[in-house]
């Protein structure tokens, strides 16, 4: 893997027994980052999913497919609807911790943004912030990725920049150079909004996600695959 794009070596003091908690979206960021922090030791006791009560985002995705990778991973989901995401994830973890659950940190998925809120929300909580992917090269992820064994799809594409052909798009040996060649003012992650994705299989996979149907959909500037029937495959 080129520059281990997923370690937290030197990002991180943790013990051997260090619980944690995964931000989740069920794309290729959070994914990939879960990974890591498991690599290095940590175990997730859950992900948290949290989608924004008042409107329909350019990433929003059928809860059940994300409810599938959890399972697929064999991890708790935690998923809710927030009006302030801040609030509602504090909330979260303060209950899981009434209930006996030991959270010692939080992981994120983040590359260049939102440090000040994961950094508020962890210094109050008194979490370790792990952020594996934090001011990574954008391409090295893309590669560490697949050479992980990771597959991952477009599952939206900003309409200006890609068009819906893009959609259901793979991420594989040869997405960055077409990528580059459609437009190269596009962030090879998407770090500026201009796609999201979603992950259908991996190392830590048991069981594989398949797209059985779906509808393209133009919604808020954004092409979206609509997924509504998949299945799980096991492996």
């Amino acid at each position: 893997m080129n520059a281990n794009p997923i370690s937290t070596k030197n990002d991180i003091s943790k013990n051997d027994k260090s619980r944690v908690v995964v931000s989740w979206t069920g794309g290729k960021d959070g994914c990939l980052a879960c990974y890591g922090a498991i690599s290095e030791g940590f175990e997730v006791s859950h992900l948290l999913n949290f989608r924004e009560a008042r409107r329909r985002g350019s990433h929003d995705i059928n809860p059940g497919l994300i409810y599938a990778q959890a399972e697929a991973l064999g991890i708790p989901l935690i998923h809710k609807d927030f009006i302030s995401y801040e609030q509602e994830f504090k909330k979260v973890v303060r209950d899981l911790r009434e209930s006996g659950e030991q959270v010692d940190g939080a992981v994120f998925g983040h590359i260049e943004t939102h440090k000040n809120l994961v950094d508020r929300i962890c210094g109050e909580l008194g979490l370790e912030l792990i952020m594996p992917l934090w001011q990574r090269n954008s391409e090295q992820i893309i590669n560490g990725l697949i050479d992980s064994g990771f597959e991952a799809i477009l599952l939206s594409v900003k309409a200006d920049l890609l068009g819906k052909e893009w959609l259901g798009r793979k991420i594989d040996e040869n997405f960055i150079r077409d990528l580059r060649n459609h437009n190269p003012s596009i962030d090879p992650c998407g770090e500026n909004g201009e796609f999201h994705t979603f992950v259908t299989d991996g190392p830590l996979f048991k069981n594989k996600i398949k797209i059985v149907e779906s509808e393209m959909v133009l919604r808020g500037g954004y092409w979206f695959l609509d997924i509504s029937t998949f299945e799980a495959e096991k492996k």
